[in-house]
C-alpha cells in the first residue's frame, strides 16, 4: 500500500484509544481522519486489551509504512474517602466535616481516609478537595489520626470519592504496585512513550526512568501545582510534558490553568522537549457530532501557543464520534496554522539560544525557510535530538526525519513538524545528498527545483555531531533508488 502523505499540519493529534475505537477498522479511520499517535490509558481495561490494542496500531504501522507512536498513560496514585453507612451522606455547607483513621462507615459528620501518609502534612487553613472540587473542605485542626474541617462547598458525598490535596507536596510515589506491573508491560510490549501520573518532583521520575532500562521516553504530566512550581527540574529529567489540564482545573483556581498552560508550553520549547496539551479540549463530541465555539477556540489557542501535540480523551475513547472529533480537531489546526499570523503567533516567545553547534545550526534552518523559499528540512539523526532541535526553532516548512532507528521514528511521531522515515543509515556527503533528495520526492516534500535544507553530522553515525548544513534543490529524476 502506499504511504501517507505527509500531513498539511505540523501541530501533532494523540487520540485515546478505548471501547469506542480500539477496533482495528476504527484505528485506521482515526489515521486517516488525521491522528498521529494513540494514547492507552492503563486506569482502565484489562491488560491483555492493551496488548491487543498495540498490536493493532503496529499491524496498521506496517500497512501504512508510517511510524506511529504509542503512549502508554500510568494511572498513578488515588486518594479516596472510605465507605458510608447508607452508601452516600450530605456534607452541610459551612459545616464541620472530620476524615479519620477509623475503619468505620462514615455519617455527614465524618468518614475514613485511608491514606495515613496525610495525616501528618496537612495544616490549618489547607483545602481538601473531593468528587473533582464539588465538594471543598478547609483544614481547621489536623493531628496524627483526624482532620477537622469546615465545608466551604458541601453536597452529596459517596463511597470512595476522589481526594485532592492541593496545597501539600504529598508523600507518595509517583508510581504505585500497580503502575510497576503496567510500566513493565507496556515497556515488553514495545510502548514507544511512558506518560508518568501524580509528578510532584524531580524525583518522582528516577524510578520510571530505571525501570524503562533505557527503553521509550518518559513524558512527565503536568497535573499538580507542586509539579508547576518545580517544572524547571522536571523538564530537565524527562524526555516531554503533557500539560494535565482536567487535574489542574481542579487543584487550581479554573482561571490561573490558562497561563499555566502558556508557561508550560514556553518552558518545554525552551528546552526542546514536546509538549502535549490534553483534557477537555473537545468534550462535547463525546456526544454531539460537533464541538462548541469554545472548544474550538481553546484547541485553537494551544496551537497557537505552539503546543508539539493537541490530545483527545474520551472524545475517542469512549464518545459517539471518534472519527468527528478527530477530523475536527485536524481542521482546526489546519485553519490556525493557515493564519498568516500564526507564525508570528508561535513565534510571540522569543527562545534563548543555545550554545552549541547543534543549536545554532537549527536556528540556521529557521532562518534560512525565512529567507530562502525552501519546500522542507531535512534531517538525519540516530537519537532524534537533531529533530527536537530544529522542532524547538518552529520553522516554517515541515521537517523529514530520517532516521535508522524504529524507535527514534516513533518517539518523534509527536514532535512538531515532523514526518518520520526509518531509512538505512549514511555513510558519505554524497549518499546524504543522494538519500536526502530521494526520500523528498517519495515523501511529498517538494517537488523538482524545490530547495531543501539538509541537516546532518560528520563523521556519520555518530550520536551529537551535528555539524553539517546543506542545501540542495530536487531534480526529477532522482526518485530512483533503494531507500
Amino acid at each position: 500500500m502506499a504511504q501517507i502523505d505527509p500531513r498539511d499540519r505540523k501541530v501533532k493529534i494523540l487520540a485515546t484509544v478505548g471501547p469506542a475505537s480500539r477496533d482495528p477498522a476504527m484505528l485506521r479511520k482515526l489515521l486517516d481522519a488525521g491522528a498521529d499517535a494513540f494514547r492507552i490509558n492503563m486506569s482502565h481495561g484489562e491488560r491483555d486489551i492493551h496488548g491487543d490494542t498495540i498490536k493493532a496500531i503496529r499491524d496498521l504501522e506496517k500497512e501504512t509504512k508510517r511510524p506511529i507512536a504509542i503512549l502508554c498513560d500510568l494511572q498513578g496514585p488515588k486518594l479516596r474517602v472510605g465507605t458510608f453507612k447508607d452508601g452516600k451522606a450530605v456534607i452541610r455547607h459551612s459545616g464541620h466535616f472530620t476524615l479519620d483513621r477509623k475503619d468505620e462507615p462514615g455519617d455527614e459528620t465524618r468518614v475514613q481516609l485511608p491514606h495515613p501518609e496525610l495525616f501528618g502534612i496537612l495544616e490549618k487553613g489547607q483545602r481538601l478537595l473531593i468528587n473533582d472540587g464539588k465538594i471543598r473542605l478547609r483544614v481547621i485542626r489536623a493531628d496524627g489520626n483526624e482532620i477537622l474541617t469546615r465545608a466551604e462547598v458541601g453536597g452529596v458525598i459517596s463511597d470512595r470519592k476522589g481526594v485532592n490535596v492541593p496545597d501539600a507536596e504529598v508523600p507518595i510515589p509517583a508510581l504505585t504496585k500497580k503502575d510497576r506491573t503496567d510500566l513493565a508491560y507496556a515497556m515488553d510490549h514495545g510502548a514507544d512513550w511512558i506518560g508518568l501520573s501524580f509528578v510532584q518532583r524531580g524525583e518522582d521520575l528516577a524510578e520510571a526512568r530505571r525501570l524503562m532500562g533505557g527503553r521509550g521516553a518518559l513524558c512527565a504530566k503536568i497535573e499538580k501545582p507542586g509539579a508547576v512550581n518545580r517544572l524547571a527540574e522536571i523538564l530537565e529529567l524527562a524526555d516531554g510534558v503533557m500539560v494535565a489540564r482536567g487535574d489542574l482545573g481542579v487543584e487550581l483556581d479554573p482561571q490561573d490553568v490558562p497561563p499555566i498552560q502558556k508557561r508550560i508550553v514556553n518552558a518545554a520549547r525552551e528546552l526542546g522537549k514536546p509538549v502535549i496539551v490534553a483534557t477537555q479540549m473537545l468534550e462535547s463530541m463525546i456526544e454531539s457530532p460537533a464541538p462548541t465555539r469554545a472548544e474550538v477556540s481553546d484547541v485553537a489557542n494551544a496551537v497557537y501557543d505552539g503546543a508539539d501535540a493537541v490530545m483527545l480523551s474520551a472524545e475517542t475513547a469512549a464518545g459517539e464520534w471518534p472519527e468527528e472529533a478527530v477530523r475536527m480537531m485536524d481542521r482546526i489546526a489546519a485553519s490556525v496554522e493557515a493564519d498568516p499570523a500564526y507564525a508570528e503567533r508561535v513565534h510571540f516567545h522569543q527562545l534563548s539560544a543555545h550554545p552549541t553547534t547543534a543549536d545554532a545550526l537549527s536556528h540556521a534552518c529557521m532562518t534560512i525557510a525565512q529567507t530562502v523559499q525552501t519546500a522542507g528540512i531535512i534531517v538525519f539523526t540516530g537519537s532524534g535530538s537533531t529533530a527536537r532541535r530544529v522542532a524547538r526553532e518552529r520553522p516554517a516548512v515541515p521537517m523529514l526525519v530520517l532516521t535508522p532507528s524504529t524507535a527514534t521514528a516513533r518517539r518523534t511521531a509527536l514532535l512538531w513538524g515532523a514526518h518520520s522515515v526509518t531509512t538505512k543509515d549514511i555513510g558519505s556527503f554524497e549518499e546524504m545528498i543522494a538519500k536526502g533528495k530521494r526520500m523528498a520526492l517519495r515523501h511529498g516534500f517538494g517537488k523538482a527545483g524545490a530547495k531543501l535544507i539538509a541537516l546532518a553530522g560528520v563523521p556519520f553515525g555518530t550520536p551529537g555531531s551535528t555539524n553539517l548544513l546543506h542545501v540542495v534543490t530536487l531534480q526529477g529524476n532522482e526518485l530512483d533508488g533503494h531507500a
